[in-house]
This record gives C-alpha cells, sequence and structure tokens, in this order.
C-alpha cells in the first residue's frame, strides 16, 4: 500500500507520527469514453466560454458562484492563508461509546501506520483505547478538506473513518411518517417470526457483486470472440394482496431456505467410522488392558 499522508496523532501532550493509507478500495469494472464506429477515446478540451479559446491547466482557477450569477475567484494563496490547524495533525477531542456515533456519519475508512519512532506509543495508545472499549473523536485536515473522524483499533491497527459535519447529514421528510398507520398484532408478530427465521452471524464472503461478475464475463467473452449468453430473467412475482399471507409465506420459505442450507453443510461433514465388531468384548478370555502410566486420576 502507498501512504497518502503523514503527519502525527496529538494526544495530550504526546505525538505519535503515523502514515494514512487508504483502507478500502473500489472494485467496479472501469470504462473509457469511445467513438462507437472505431473505439478510439474520446478527448475533451479545456474551452473559456467567453471567447472559446483553449486554456491550459496552469490558468485554471477555483471559482465561487454567487446567486447573481457573477464569480469569485480564489487562487492558490487565497487557500494556503486559510487556519487549518489540523493539515499535519490528527487532534484527540474527546472519548465516547462506539454506540454513540450513528453509522450515517461515517465517510471514508483509513488505516494508521506508525513511523519507527513512535511504534512504542502507538502501540500504548491502541491497548489503551481498545482496553476502555471506547472510540476517539478526532479532527484532521486530509486534501484542504477538515473533518472530523473517529479513531478505533481493527486487527491491531487503528482505523481512522472520517466523518460528515452535522449540517452534510439530510433529515428525512416523507409524507409518512405523519400519518397515524396501524399495524395489526397478528401482523407484528409475523414481521418479528420473519427476522427470527432470517438471524444469522455475519460473513462477508457469502455475499457476491453478481452484475459486477456477469458485466466482467460479458468483456471476457467480447474479448474472446465468444458468444455472449446472457442469464435467464427471473419472473418477478406478483405482490400480495394480503400482507398478513405474504408474510407467513415468507416465513415458511425463509424456513426451508435455511433447511436446505443447513442439510447441503451436514452432507459436507464425513460421517464417524463404524466400530468393527472385533473392537466389542465378545470372548470371555479377553484380557484387560493396564491402565497407561500418568493416565490415572489425580486424588483431589
Amino acid at each position: 500500500m502507498r501512504s497518502i499522508w503523514k503527519g502525527a496523532i496529538s494526544f495530550g501532550l504526546v505525538t505519535i507520527p503515523v502514515k494514512l493509507y487508504s483502507a478500502t478500495e473500489q472494485r467496479d469494472v472501469s470504462f473509457h469514453q469511445v467513438h462507437r464506429e472505431d473505439g478510439a477515446r474520446i478527448k475533451y478540451k479545456r474551452v473559456c466560454t467567453a471567447d472559446g479559446e483553449e486554456v491550459p491547466y496552469s490558468d485554471i482557477a477555483k471559482g465561487y458562484e454567487l446567486p447573481s450569477g457573477e464569480m469569485v475567484v480564489l487562487t492558490d494563496e487565497d487557500f494556503a492563508e486559510l487556519p487549518l490547524s489540523s493539515s499535519r495533525r490528527i487532534d484527540v477531542l474527546q472519548f465516547v461509546e462506539q454506540e454513540e456515533v450513528d453509522p450515517i456519519y461515517f465517510a471514508k475508512s483509513y488505516y494508521l501506520e506508525p513511523d519507527a519512532q513512535g511504534a512504542k506509543p502507538y502501540v500504548l495508545l491502541r491497548d489503551a483505547l481498545e482496553s476502555s472499549g471506547q472510540v476517539a473523536i478526532v479532527k484532521i485536515a486530509i486534501r484542504q478538506r477538515e473533518s472530523l473522524a473517529t479513531l478505533r483499533v481493527r486487527e491491531g491497527v487503528f482505523v481512522l473513518e472520517t466523518m460528515l459535519w452535522p449540517d452534510e447529514v439530510r433529515t428525512p421528510d416523507f409524507p409518512f411518517l405523519d400519518e397515524d398507520i396501524e399495524v395489526r398484532k397478528q401482523e407484528l408478530s409475523m414481521a418479528t417470526s420473519l427476522i427470527e427465521s432470517m438471524e444469522g452471524e455475519f460473513d462477508p464472503s457469502e455475499y457476491k457483486d453478481a452484475y459486477r461478475e456477469a458485466l466482467q464475463a460479458v468483456i471476457d467473452a467480447k474479448v474472446e470472440g465468444r458468444e455472449v449468453t446472457r442469464p435467464a430473467e427471473e419472473a418477478e412475482e406478483e405482490p400480495a394482496a394480503d400482507l398478513l399471507s405474504a408474510l407467513r409465506a415468507s416465513v415458511e420459505a425463509a424456513k426451508k431456505s435455511r433447511g436446505e442450507k443447513e442439510g447441503k453443510a451436514a452432507s459436507g461433514k464425513k460421517p464417524a467410522a463404524r466400530k468393527s465388531s472385533s473392537s466389542k468384548s465378545g470372548s470371555g478370555s479377553a484380557t484387560k488392558k493396564e491402565p497407561a502410566k500418568g493416565r490415572g486420576r489425580k486424588s483431589a
């Protein structure tokens, strides 16, 4: 992995030099825009809308548009003068219970690696944070953007998860929230049964991106000159007229599906070996074996 940021965790009077790495990567199939006739790449020119001339990258600046349509042009010097106190620091602000942080605030995850001289304080803070069962609320600036973040421990390393600011999270405003929708007791009970029938331990490896796999298969087939076979479309089920009946049918389907999975798991196990008849004590002349040394029961 390649680090994208270098700085230090500032924890009281302790400074821990660290490197920042992206903890995730997109596996999407990437495309280029091309000319349909010959497959050549499409290029775009940066053209000024005022004079129609192409503008070199060195002459391009950032502009903020006012409601009137006028533009305020900002230079690199304007950005350099902004007060980013956390430009090279991860400032620890407080420690909270992990359940207090709503996952909707999380934006992106990063790993933190200590520099050679920072390994000891890194491990100290890591162990202390892990034993506390809490997460640290920190502030960091990456690529001229300051954000809140949480610091937690995963597989022996710090994971920094940047967060959205409160005004970046929308409040749901949907008409049904103001409606008085009645749910019958039987419907609630059946919905609860459906949830219970689908309970299990989360294993991400059990799931796959079917769309990406199908798309890659189409690309591979085109490369090899084979005919592309499309999977059969699943028949769309008609919506049930009765919610309770639909829930009951869903519970039965979930139980059947779970039974099939458990049956496959059981069939994969080797059957226990049968004891041969010679191992049974069928002869009265058979002598008892002396117990092995050191296997006797210890006295209390």
